[in-house]
């Protein structure tokens, strides 16, 4: 991309959402027969992986915030996908399982998946595509947003100064 492209941006986070939404909207077109979008493969991938998740922990391994999450869980409870299961450890929390049904279409989107894995890693080249998952993987780990991370707002002309959270 060059300084003259108008997509370019010096914004980190609109660069890194513009790159999200095509990248989601590619993988999104890829998965539509298995009748799954990405979010909700996610999802499921991850449950299959490890089993059944408390709410909080499976938002915490998807790097969002669990009201996000349980948006995200409802057409795969609806649809009978995932269940969710009194907690093993504390009755009071409920935990997140893939279900007969959800196994049956996890099985059918992974295919799918693996294939628009291979089409991003072709266009983009396996080293870069590699790259890119480790500095993501990295940018997710930083304490970006935490309370450590509460900067100093500047003042508009007139305003009073402000702390931002």
């Amino acid at each position: 991309m060059s300084q003259d492209d108008p997509q370019r941006t010096p914004c980190n986070c609109l660069a890194l959402r513009q790159a999200s939404r095509h990248v989601t909207q590619f993988y999104d077109q890829v998965l539509a027969p298995s009748g799954l979008r990405t979010t909700q493969y996610s999802i499921l991938q991850r449950v299959q992986a490890q089993g059944p998740l408390t709410v909080n922990a499976l938002a915490d391994q998807l790097v969002m915030d669990p009201s996000t999450l349980t948006h995200n869980l409802r057409p795969l409870l609806k649809d009978s996908f995932v269940a969710l299961e009194v907690g093993r450890t504390d009755r009071r929390q409920r935990a997140v399982a893939i279900t007969a049904e959800g196994q049956a279409v996890y099985r059918k989107a992974r295919p799918l998946w693996l294939r628009a894995q291979a089409d991003f890693e072709r266009a983009v080249g396996d080293t870069q595509a590699s790259a890119l998952r480790d500095l993501l993987a990295a940018v997710a780990r930083t304490s970006l947003g935490g309370a450590e991370a509460a900067t100093e707002v500047p003042a508009a002309p007139g305003a009073r100064s402000r702390r931002r959270r």
